[in-house]
């Protein structure tokens, strides 16, 4: 959620609530599977979006995974959705200084945001939750208020931070800025945006900043799966709740339409986009030569490893040159 003026439109008790769009692949090296589902729930419009992706990069098999989650509009989370990933995997660092990497992409693609904003009225803005797989490395970057949740060793573990005004390092930081943060059914920024840091937000950008905070984790036998969802999720279940409802369902697609689906059952107000990682056991993939495997993690996965649901809404469906373009940059200058 974002502005203030949503908090009217967030309820139609006449409304029929869509069965979630869902979809979901498993990568080329066998080493994780995953899954999503998104619904408006009972919003009458529809401001989240994601993006799941693998490319080949350098020679290695590399997963993006994201939840974009707009206000005052759906058009920064649809842009930084279309772009951010580009902008990243393209940066002359993604590989050997990948936080930094990430940091200039987010930077980036905020800038490249508010400029292609500039004819439209009404101002819009995103959060985003991303999580990038390299090697054994888990790195999840967070602006804003969707969340990244892990379970290692069977533990509900938040690996992002939810970007609010009142937290007191977000306030200060706004207040030194000039800006100022007061009541208004919660605690927002200027009294009109309810997260601290957003992709976009023109007229406000001098105190809702684009910079990421980043958190690595190591892949090994003790990580289990990768939860990414906007707050309509996490408006009604706890890192735990939602963490416990995972480990019952093995398909992390039907995992995440589960999840979706009781978020709308429990009475969430927002749209609610889930994306699930689950990491897979990489012994039975040590059977395969290692010239074929060295090949294998030469090429990008096919189009068939990325399945969408019939049921999936247009403003969802993954563009297949999204999936598949390795290093073919957009024009990004960092």
């Amino acid at each position: 959620m974002g502005y203030l003026d949503l908090a009217l439109s967030c309820s139609n008790p006449t409304q029929t609530v869509e069965t979630p769009a869902s979809g979901g692949g498993l990568s080329q090296n066998g080493k994780f599977s995953y899954g999503y589902a998104s619904s408006a729930g009972k919003r009458s419009s529809m401001e989240d979006f994601f993006e799941t992706r693998i490319d080949g990069i350098d020679g290695q098999i590399v997963g993006l995974f994201g939840v974009f989650d707009g206000h005052g509009g759906a058009r920064a989370a649809e842009y930084v959705k279309r772009h951010l990933f580009s902008n990243l995997i393209t940066h002359p660092k993604f590989i050997s200084d990948t936080k930094s990497a990430i940091t200039d992409a987010y930077n980036h693609t905020d800038s490249e945001l508010l400029k292609s904003e500039n004819n439209h009225n009404r101002d819009a803005g995103s959060t985003a939750s991303t999580a990038i797989l390299i090697g054994d490395r888990l790195i999840v970057a967070n602006v804003g208020d969707s969340r990244a949740v892990i379970s290692r060793g069977g533990n509900a573990i938040a690996v992002s931070r939810d970007h609010k005004p009142d937290q007191s390092d977000e306030r200060e930081r706004i207040e030194n800025a000039g800006g100022f943060v007061m009541w208004a059914g919660t605690w927002r920024v200027g009294g009109i945006l309810a997260v601290s840091r957003a992709f976009g937000d023109r007229l406000l950008k001098q105190y809702v900043v684009a910079d990421p905070e980043i958190q690595e984790e190591k892949i090994d036998d003790s990580l289990e799966f990768l939860i990414l969802a906007s707050d309509g999720l996490w408006d009604v279940f706890s890192n735990e709740e939602a963490v416990a409802m995972v480990k019952e369902v093995e398909d992390p697609e039907e995992s995440a339409r589960k999840l979706v689906g009781e978020a709308i059952k429990r009475g969430s107000a927002d749209n609610i986009t889930c994306v699930i990682v689950r990491f897979l056991e990489t012994a039975s993939s040590s059977h395969v030569s290692s010239s074929s495997s060295n090949e294998a993690n030469l090429m990008p996965p096919p189009v068939g490893d990325l399945k969408i649901s019939s049921s999936e809404s247009k403003q969802d469906q993954i563009d297949s040159e999204d999936i598949i373009r390795v290093n073919k940059p957009d024009n990004a200058h960092f």
